[in-house]
């Protein structure tokens, strides 16, 4: 209840806002497209079939490297939570690639893979992968060690030590490193979607700033959030019901 009613709030300042600028032009109405106007280009765009296109076309892209990098990123974080060799193999290589901003490599990722599909999933997958990593290894680490010796204690072999004990144990913080890594997918299909797409929200916000249609941008911002929001919601419901199923007997 709390939060659907700050987010009607948050939509109710931008009405204000933006009918209020356009009744006293403190600037440029244009500049500052009201929730009227962007929901009629969505209409118009929902009708013609568009914005179903855009939207699919995005979802698609965001799953699959998102997909591909927290695969990636529960596996080598289980690793190094389970071999020390590997964690010290790993670790420095990481942390040396980790701090490059992923935009730098961008044009590399369009030379490598081309201006087709591969290129965008990829550089999705690359950008999320690092803090799903970092925060799911972190999360297994930290494990609470009475727990093993106490699960150790009633006969737990190593395979149920893991299955039952730190899996469970470090969900929480995996599903908040798989949060992050989705909210940042979302970021980056913008700037994936800039170069060499013909579709996307981040095409169609491209668009809206070639052809200076704000409206266009604000409505492909505002629907890359709900997608972000459902997400979120679905990894939080996720982390709720396997706790629950893990608290029976």
């Amino acid at each position: 209840m709390i939060r659907a009613a700050a987010l009607a709030g948050a939509l109710l300042a931008w009405a204000l806002v933006a009918y209020g600028n356009l009744a006293l032009e403190v600037m440029n109405p244009v500049l500052l497209p009201t929730p009227g106007e962007v929901g009629a280009l969505a209409a118009v765009q929902i009708r013609d079939g568009s914005l179903a296109h855009h939207l699919t076309v995005s979802a698609l892209r965001i799953v699959e490297g998102f997909g591909l990098a927290a695969a990636a990123a529960l596996a080598l974080g289980l690793l190094v939570a389970v071999s020390t060799p590997a964690r010290l193999a790993l670790e420095p290589v990481i942390e040396f690639v980790r701090p490059i901003p992923p935009l730098a490599f961008l044009p590399m990722f369009l030379v490598w893979f081309g201006l087709g599909e591969t290129s965008k999933v990829a550089f999705i997958a690359y950008t999320t992968f690092f803090p799903m990593f970092v925060g799911t290894g972190a999360s297994l680490l930290r494990v609470d060690v009475m727990l093993l010796r106490a699960a150790a204690s009633l006969g737990a072999s190593r395979r149920d030590l893991l299955r039952r004990v730190v899996l469970p144990a470090a969900l929480p913080g995996i599903v908040v490193a798989l949060r992050l890594g989705f909210g940042l997918a979302i970021f980056v299909i913008v700037g994936a979607e800039f170069m060499g797409a013909d579709a996307g929200l981040g095409n169609l916000i491209m668009e809206g700033r070639v052809f200076f249609n704000p409206a266009q941008i604000v409505m492909g911002a505002l629907l890359l959030g709900a997608l972000g929001s459902l997400v979120n919601a679905l990894l939080l419901m996720t982390e709720r019901r396997v706790l629950r199923g893990r608290a029976l007997p």
